[in-house]
């Protein structure tokens, strides 16, 4: 009977909650555009194929699959006083490359019952999550099937070939919790491991994996408090990271209006958890690090001495702000040593000019590696965050950096590598992401060599428009 009544409870509560929280969000009035609605930021209004599309120098024709992104493009326009770059219906935009040739670029919002709705469709069938149903941060290829996936307790949702929602779709029904925007591949076993949380659970998150069929074989509860938003994650061959830092959910943020609820939180303790891969939460090792916030590893893997290195951009604070977007004043590329007997973890710059997005080799997650692929953020910050021409490649054994360089007028996203089928060196293979021309108004698809990383652009493939920048895309392999 007691859960029943709390049951009860809790349902009250969150209806009160909520129309507090719409009241307030309806009547806050923009005291200027907001800069994730406008600029580079504006949202697409129409989905596209296009099929004639301009390549400039030579696509490799070992190449046959499609380079997919996803990011917010809300379908209606929200109240720019109070929408944040993390909320709005998800958009996928892939380039399809087959035999060096571009065959296809496609947009496809993620089919929410908002979005099929306004469309005049049926709604897409499955399961889904209740408030926000149209993931936004990432899409990535598992089980042989094409996901679109968020964080804080959205469903993920299979997309077919071209892109068009299928189902939302918690993995046949195995995932009872939540899922992340950033699952990781273990190359040793095909699984997938993240560390998962949900916007209305406050005090545990979890360990997810889900197996090499697709289905989920293990959700381990971590005890937190405050609801701490964490991201992303990281793994070693015996443990995974995890990242419980001082950004945790405001109830005060939430009934003011604002509908991205996470602030930085200073009397939150910072931390970092080794969770034995296949151990309880309870025996996840505690190490205090110094208040920070970290949205994306590089890579991690674990010394001869038992320690654990951890590669990773960090923000000195997070949504300390305006409530728009991220807000940080510094952001370096650092390499964490975390001691799991002394508990403790060492920080050291391995860059200090601000940076994002790091990508390795993904072939080498969890074991040692020498190569991170990031993206430059303009120096003293951005209302838009990304305002940069600049990639990076950081040499880890020689400490070398080197620089590409897309030129005035460019705005560079996230880079993925994608290693040749008969690589000989962990950068022999190809970088590609979008990269913005402001001045024509157009975006590229851009493919470099990554062993000649300052070279031009092996490829170029021009799509007619501006691609608004998004999150994470990847390289999803046809076969």
């Amino acid at each position: 009977m007691s859960s029943a009544v709390e049951k009860a409870i809790r349902g009250a509560v969150t209806q009160a909650v909520t129309k507090i929280a719409e009241f307030n969000r309806n009547h806050r009035k923009a005291d200027g555009p907001n800069p994730y609605l406008s600029g580079i930021h504006t949202p697409m209004s129409t989905e596209l194929t296009l099929t004639d599309l301009q390549v400039i120098g030579t696509i490799p024709p070992e190449l046959d699959g499609s380079y997919v992104r996803n990011g917010p493009n809300p379908i209606k326009p929200p109240n720019p006083a109070t929408h944040h770059w993390f909320i709005g219906t998800g958009m996928v935009h892939g380039v399809r490359l087959q035999g060096g040739r571009a065959l296809w670029y496609r947009n496809r919002w993620i089919r929410s019952l908002e979005v099929s709705a306004t469309l005049g469709e049926p709604p897409a069938p499955g399961k889904r999550t209740e408030g926000f149903d149209a993931p936004n941060t990432n899409v990535v290829s598992m089980a042989g099937a094409t996901w679109a996936i968020v964080e804080a307790g959205g469903n993920p949702v299979r997309l077919d070939a071209e892109l068009m929602t299928v189902a939302h779709d918690p993995f046949g029904g195995t995932l009872h919790h939540a899922f992340s925007a950033h699952p990781h591949l273990d190359p040793a076993t095909g699984e997938q491991h993240a560390i998962c949380y949900h916007a209305q659970v406050q005090d545990k998150v979890w360990h997810v994996v889900v197996g090499a069929d697709g289905r989920v074989r293990r959700e381990e509860p971590i005890a937190v408090q405050d609801g701490p938003s964490i991201h992303d994650c990281m793994i070693t061959p015996r443990y995974v990271i995890v990242l419980d830092l001082p950004v945790t959910f405001s109830m005060k943020t939430l009934l003011a209006g604002h509908p991205f609820p996470y602030r930085w939180n200073p009397q939150h303790r910072a931390r970092v958890g080794l969770l034995p891969r296949e151990g309880r939460g309870s025996e996840t090792i505690w190490c205090d690090v110094d208040p920070c916030y970290v949205f994306h590893p590089a890579n991690a893997f674990e010394t001869e001495d038992g320690r654990v290195i951890l590669d990773a951009c960090v923000h000195d604070k997070m949504f300390d702000g305006a409530y728009e977007g991220p807000s940080s004043s510094r952001v370096p590329f650092e390499r964490w040593t975390i001691d799991p007997v002394a508990r403790r973890v060492e920080r050291r710059e391995i860059d200090a000019a601000p940076q994002e997005f790091p990508r390795p080799n993904e072939q080498l997650i969890g074991r040692p590696y020498r190569y991170a692929y990031t993206l430059a953020l303009p120096e003293g910050g951005n209302p838009g965050f990304l305002d940069a021409p600049w990639l990076y490649k950081h040499d880890l054994q020689t400490g070398r950096r080197e620089v590409h360089d897309f030129g005035p007028e460019r705005v560079a996203g996230e880079f993925v590598f994608v290693p040749r089928a008969s690589a000989a060196a962990e950068d022999d293979g190809w970088l590609m992401g979008y990269v913005i021309d402001r001045a024509r108004d157009c975006t590229e698809l851009a493919i470099l060599d990554a062993a000649r990383f300052e070279a031009e652009p092996q490829a170029r493939i021009v799509i007619p428009h501006r691609v608004p920048p998004g999150f994470h895309g990847n390289w999803i392999p046809a076969h």
